[in-house]
């Protein structure tokens, strides 16, 4: 039962793509990432648990549609392409044996970000691109909870908060950082059918951002859910569907979001997922890579993310 604590980090994981929050078009949230197995279970074995993932995005926003930067201004559509590495640790409490118990994460982010644009500078536009490389915003959560129902129903209680410790700087187009705190409160539900082999999990929750204080940026709270459903079988292949829906509640606010009617976005995403798991004696690795489509997109990048993970557990 020790892995299944593993593969529930990579819904922290996904969060954290080097995006500049809405004022670029994307926010924290990539479209289908934050679903992940066993959301809703946190394995009773104490102690340090450990995960790596990657994720690229490759997403762009229309010509014809204008965009708030995240060092101020606008441009006429956007393309960027993000690369993400992270490293999570999760250490579970030791607790008396019960329905409830604990865990707590931190994760360390890499990104690459490229940016290009068509940049507005009063009636003249031109071509503007910008790289970046280094680490991200770092985030972590205090107190995880889990509660069981019973063996096959599940549920966590989180809350994740992102720091900017990124690299940031005004008028710069690929920023490492979104400039601000953002605090996500977070619900994972496991449901697990046909002797455990067939399982569904679904992760739900809030992003609140506080302002962008360099450009006067405030984003609005934005609504998630993501949702994946899986079939494992005795050779250790898994094969599934996963899917995601992100929605702003709030308009964004500001000067530049003003001028845009708030900027309040929306996707969803759909696609596979594919996952092998070898075991050997003293330990075991699993290997889990999705691809989505997004679409149903406003005020938002448009793309196909990508994410791949390999779990070891000694």
């Amino acid at each position: 039962m020790k892995r299944l604590a593993l593969p529930m980090l990579l819904a922290a994981a996904a969060v954290a793509m080097p995006a500049h929050a809405t004022e670029t078009a994307l926010g924290r949230p990539i479209t289908g990432l934050q679903a992940t197995s066993y959301s809703g279970l946190i394995p009773p074995t104490p102690g340090w648990n450990w995960v790596t993932s990657y994720i690229y995005y490759d997403g762009s926003i229309s010509g014809s549609k204008e965009v708030p930067l995240a060092g101020g201004g606008t441009s006429l559509g956007l393309e960027a392409e993000f690369q993400l590495l992270s490293a999570t640790g999760l250490y579970i409490w030791n607790t008396q044996p019960s329905s409830w118990n604990y865990a707590s994460m931190v994760t360390l982010p890499i990104a690459y970000a490229d940016v290009n644009v068509n940049a507005r500078l009063g009636p003249f536009s031109a071509r503007r691109s910008d790289t970046d490389f280094g680490l991200y915003d770092m985030f972590f959560a205090p107190v995880i909870a889990s509660h069981h129902f019973n063996e096959l129903q599940h549920v966590s209680l989180s809350l994740y908060i992102y720091a900017p410790t990124g690299d940031y700087t005004k008028g710069k187009l690929a920023n490492l950082s979104l400039n601000n705190w953002t605090f996500s409160p977070t619900v994972g539900y496991t449901q697990l059918f046909d002797k455990g082999s067939l399982e569904w999990s679904t992760t739900a929750a809030v992003d609140i951002y506080t302002k962008d204080n360099a450009t006067d940026y405030q984003n609005g709270a934005v609504f998630r859910v993501d949702s994946l459903l899986v079939k494992r079988f005795p050779t250790g292949w898994g094969v599934g569907a996963v899917g995601g829906w992100i929605y702003q509640l709030e308009d964004d606010t500001g000067p530049i979001a003003d001028a845009l009617n708030g900027f309040k976005g929306r996707s969803l995403a759909l696609g596979p997922m594919v996952n092998y798991l070898k075991k050997w004696q003293g330990g075991q690795v699993e290997f889990s890579a999705r691809w989505l489509h997004e679409f149903d997109v406003k005020n938002r990048l448009q793309g196909n993310p990508f994410m791949l993970s390999a779990t070891i557990t000694l």
